[in-house]
C-alpha cells in the first residue's frame, strides 16, 4: 500500500449492525432475530473492541411495538442503549430498516406518517439524551423495492405506488424528526440512501437521465427542493401525486445534517438493449423499450465510476455533510478487506479534495441473511462480515483486525491488500461482455495494468506446498480465481522434512504464509511402509512448522477423519481425543503434536472423503465411473463419514488463514452417510441405475488398514462448510472430469484408497 491515506483530518470510523425488518406477505423477515444479537448484549463490547465510538444502530418500530404504541416493550432498549452509553459509544437510532411498520399500518397507510411520528415521540420521551436518527432507512431505495419490484409489502409494480410509498416515508421521517426535536431540539437527522449511479447505452440515454435524477428525489423532498421548477415536477403530477403533498415538503422542509450514503458493488448499474448479449431472466423493460439492468461492474468496460465520483456529485449538488454510512462486500475475505480499503481510501481522496466527508461505516458487524434474494426468501444463507456467526459465539474475521488498525490511526498492513480486488481484474466482467469495442477496451487494459502496478507494486505470494496432489492443485485454481497470488511447489522444489531446504525456500520466497497439502496419502500402503509415510506426514510438517515459527509465518495444515477410532455415535468435534486404528491415522495424529508444539499458531484442518470436479480419482467419481459403464459398484453400509467438497474446503481454510485462526479446526460438508449410500445417491441423481451398487459390510473389502465404523466430522469452532446435498449437487454441476467415459476400474472401493492430503 503506497499512499499515506491514514492521515484523513479527520475521517471517523463507524458500525452498523444488519437489522432489516422487512415484510413479505405476510411473514416477517428479522435480521437480528436471525443473527441472534436479538439475545446478546455482549455483542456491544465486542464492538466496542473495534474502536468504533459511533454506532447505527436498531430500535425498530416493529420489535418494540408490533401491537401499538401503548403496548409497547421498551426492555430490550433500555438494556441496550445503557450499555452504549457505558461503552462511550454515541447510536445513531433507527425505526424502519426496509420495513413497512407493524402489522396496523403500512407504506401506503396514509397515516403511516403520523403512526411513526407517535413512536418517534415515546422513543424521545424515553431516552431524551439521544441525538441521532436514522427515521428511515433508504427511502427510495424501499420505496423501489416495494413500490416498483413488487418483492416487499405491499408488493406493488406501478409508479404510482412507488411514489406514494416515498411520499409516505419521507413524510414519516419529517414527522418524526418534528416529535423529537419537540423533546430534544439538539437531534440531528442523517438521513441514509444508496449512492446509486446509472450508466447505459445511448438508445437508453434518456432512461439512465431520469434514474439518475430520480435517485436524489428523497433527499429533495426532505430538503424542500420540489417546486413546479424541479425536474420531476411532471412526472410527480403524472404518477398522481397532488399540488399540495409535494409543496408540503417546502412548508416542512427537514434537510439532513449528514446524508448517509450507502455504497456497494451492485450501487453501479448499466442498462444495455442488446438482450442476446444476457441470459433470458435478467431481460425487463421500461414500456419503451427491452433492455437488462445489469451490474456496471460485470459489464462496462470502464468498471466502476467509484465512490470519490459519486461523493463528488452529492456534494456537488447538495453541500452538506456527509458520510459513508454501509460498507459491505458478501464475498471471500480477502475481497472483503480489499473492498473495505477502496472505499476508505476513495473517502479518504474525497475529503482532501475539500467535500465534508464525516465518516466510513463498517456494515454488517454482524454479517447478514439470505441477501443473495434481497431478503424474499428464508433460505438461512449467511454472510460474514465483521464477525463471523458460524459457531457457538460470535468469531472476528480479519476485517476485525482492519478496522481495530484504521481506529487507532494505524495503516492496515494484511499481504492480501497489496493485490486488486475482482471489481478491478479481467475477470471482473460477465458473459463475456465489455460494452466498449475491442481496441478501446484493450487500452483501457494496459491503463488498469499500469495503474495496478503503480497502486500495489509486486505482492507477497502464498506457498503452497503439493503440487502433485489433488489438494495443492485445487488450492491453487482457486487461489488464481480469488486473486490470491501463490506459488505452487513440488517436492523437488522444497522437500518439507529437509529443514534446511525449507528454511532457504521460504526464506527467499519470502511468503506471507505457507499451506502444506503434500503428503503420504495411500492409507493401505502405510502399513508396509511406516517409516515412508511417517517422514512425509510427522516428521514433515514438523520441520515446516519450525521453520515457520522461525521465520514468523502462518502455517496451515492437513490431518483426517482416520485419526479416530470410531467408537463414539455422535461426530467427532476438535477436542475428541485422536485414537487411531492405522498407521496413517497414527502419522497424522503425531503431525499434529508435532506441528502445534513447534509453531502454536498453526492452522490444522482435520477433514474427511474429500471428493471434488477436477479429480478421477476420488470416491464419488470413480463409483459414478464404473455405474456408467455398465459395472456393478462395491460400497460399505457399516461405515459412516461426512463427505467433503474440496472447493469448499479450500475457500473455507483460505478465510480461516487470512482470519488468523489457530489450532485445531473440523472442516467437511454438515451431513454423515455411508459408502454404499453415497455412491447411490450420486448415481440417482446422475440418471443412473442405484441398484447396481452391492452394500457390503467393511470388513468383507479385507483392506490392509483398519477403518473406523464411524468417523463422521463436526465442530464445536465453527460449522463454515454447507449441506453435504448441495455440496453434491455443485459437483454434479461443476465437474470437469468425464466420469461417463468407460475406464477399467476396481469395483472393490468402498473407501478411498487414499487419505485427505
Amino acid at each position: 500500500m503506497n499512499s499515506p491515506v491514514f492521515n484523513t483530518h479527520g475521517l471517523e470510523l463507524w458500525g452498523g449492525v444488519e437489522c432489516t425488518v422487512n415484510r413479505v406477505g405476510d411473514q416477517y423477515f428479522d435480521q437480528l432475530a436471525w443473527s441472534g444479537h436479538a439475545q446478546r448484549i455482549e455483542d456491544l463490547d465486542r464492538f466496542a473492541s473495534l474502536g468504533l465510538k459511533i454506532l447505527r444502530y436498531p430500535i425498530l418500530w416493529e420489535r418494540i411495538a408490533p401491537d401499538g404504541i401503548d403496548a409497547a416493550d421498551w426492555r430490550w432498549a433500555d438494556e441496550r442503549l445503557h450499555r452504549l452509553r457505558e461503552l462511550d459509544i454515541t447510536p445513531i437510532v433507527g425505526f424502519v430498516h426496509h420495513g413497512s411498520g407493524p402489522r396496523y399500518t403500512g407504506l401506503l397507510d396514509p397515516a403511516f406518517a403520523d403512526k411513526l411520528a407517535a413512536f418517534a415521540a415515546a422513543f424521545a420521551q424515553r431516552y431524551p439524551w439521544v441525538e441521532l436518527f436514522t427515521p428511515v432507512n433508504e427511502p427510495l431505495t424501499t420505496a423501489r423495492f416495494s413500490g416498483l419490484y413488487g418483492l416487499w409489502h405491499p408488493h406493488r409494480r406501478d409508479e404510482a405506488s412507488f411514489i406514494r410509498i416515498l411520499f409516505n416515508e419521507c413524510r414519516g421521517v419529517v414527522r418524526a424528526m418534528e416529535a423529537i426535536r419537540a423533546v430534544n431540539p439538539a437531534a440531528r437527522l442523517i438521513q441514509t440512501e444508496d449512492l446509486r449511479k446509472v450508466f447505459s447505452t445511448a438508445r437508453l440515454a434518456y432512461q439512465a437521465d431520469f434514474e439518475n435524477e430520480r435517485r436524489w428525489l428523497g433527499f429533495d423532498l426532505l430538503m424542500g427542493r420540489v417546486d413546479q421548477h424541479h425536474p420531476l415536477w411532471s412526472y410527480l403530477l403524472e404518477s398522481g401525486q397532488r399540488e399540495a403533498d409535494i409543496l408540503w415538503f417546502q412548508e416542512h422542509a427537514c434537510p439532513p445534517d449528514v446524508l448517509g450514503l450507502n455504497y456497494y458493488l451492485t450501487s453501479e448499474r448499466f442498462l444495455d438493449e442488446c438482450l442476446e448479449r444476457y441470459p433470458p431472466h435478467t431481460h425487463g423493460g421500461n414500456g419503451r423499450d427491452r433492455y437488462v439492468d445489469a451490474e456496471a461492474v460485470r459489464v462496462r468496460a470502464l468498471g466502476l465510476w467509484g465512490p470519490k465520483a459519486l461523493l463528488g456529485e452529492c456534494w456537488e449538488r447538495f453541500r452538506l455533510p456527509m458520510a459513508i454510512t454501509e460498507v459491505h462486500n458478501g464475498c471471500t475475505r480477502e475481497e472483503q478487506l480489499r473492498w473495505f480499503m477502496y472505499v476508505w481510501q476513495a473517502a479518504a481522496d474525497a475529503r482532501r479534495a475539500g467535500m465534508d466527508l464525516r465518516a466510513v461505516t463498517a456494515w454488517t458487524l454482524l454479517g447478514a441473511y439470505d441477501w443473495n434474494s434481497l431478503v424474499t426468501q428464508a433460505n438461512g444463507h449467511y454472510e460474514p462480515g465483521v464477525f463471523d456467526l458460524s459457531g457457538t459465539q460470535p468469531r472476528p474475521t480479519a476485517l476485525a483486525g482492519l478496522l481495530r488498525d484504521l481506529s487507532e490511526g494505524r495503516e492496515p498492513r494484511h499481504p492480501l491488500l497489496d493485490s486488486p480486488g475482482w471489481w478491478q481484474r479481467p475477470q471482473r466482467l460477465s458473459f463475456g461482455i465489455s460494452v466498449l469495442d475491442a481496441s478501446t477496451a484493450e487500452q483501457l487494459k494496459q491503463k488498469r495494468r499500469d495503474r495496478r502496478t503503480a497502486q500495489f507494486g509486486l505482492p507477497r505470494a502464498l506457498v503452497i506446498v503439493g503440487a502433485r496432489g489433488t489438494l495443492g492443485r485445487a488450492f491453487a485454481r482457486i487461489c488464481k480465481i480469488r486473486g490470491i497470488p501463490y506459488r505452487l511447489l513440488s517436492r523437488a522444489d522444497m522437500d518439507i522434512a529437509d529443514a534446511d531446504m525449507v528454511a532457504a525456500t521460504l526464506g527467499a520466497l519470502q511468503p506471507w504464509a505457507v499451506v502444506n497439502a503434500a503428503g503420504y496419502v495411500r492409507v493401505d500402503d502405510a502399513e508396509r511402509e511406516p517409516e515412508r509415510c511417517f517422514r512425509e506426514n510427522a516428521q514433515g510438517p514438523g520441520a515446516l512448522a519450525q521453520v515457520c515459527a522461525r521465520l514468523g509465518l502462518p502455517l496451515l495444515t492437513f490431518s483426517s477423519d482416520l485419526v479416530f477410532d470410531g467408537e463414539q455415535d455422535r461426530p467427532y468435534h476438535e477436542a475428541d481425543p485422536a485414537l487411531p486404528l492405522n498407521v496413517y491415522g497414527r502419522s497424522k495424529a503425531e503431525a499434529e503434536r508435532l506441528v502445534l508444539a513447534h509453531c502454536p499458531r498453526s492452522l490444522v484442518v482435520r477433514t474427511s472423503a474429500f471428493f471434488g470436479p477436477w479429480d478421477e480419482y476420488n470416491f464419488v467419481t470413480v463409483a459414478l465411473r464404473t455405474l456408467a459403464a455398465g459395472q456393478r459398484f462395491r460400497a460399505a453400509d457399516d461405515a459412516i463419514v461426512s463427505p467433503t467438497y474440496v472447493p469448499d474446503l479450500v475457500n473455507a481454510c483460505l478465510d480461516l488463514l487470512i482470519d488468523g485462526e489457530s489450532g485445531i479446526w473440523h472442516l467437511a460438508n454438515r451431513g454423515q452417510i455411508s459408502w454404499a449410500a453415497l455412491a447411490r445417491r450420486m448415481a440417482q441423481a446422475a440418471g443412473l441405475d442405484p441398484r447396481r451398487v452391492t452394500a457390503c459390510r467393511q470388513d468383507e473389502l479385507a483392506l490392509p488398514a483398519r477403518r473406523p465404523r464411524y468417523s463422521a466430522l463436526s465442530s464445536g469452532r465453527g460449522i463454515l462448510l454447507p449441506p453435504l446435498d448441495r455440496a453434491l449437487e455443485r459437483y454434479l454441476a461443476e465437474c470437469e472430469v468425464d466420469w461417463q467415459a468407460a475406464l477399467a476400474v476396481d469395483t472393490r472401493v468402498s473407501v478411498p484408497a487414499q487419505g485427505t492430503s
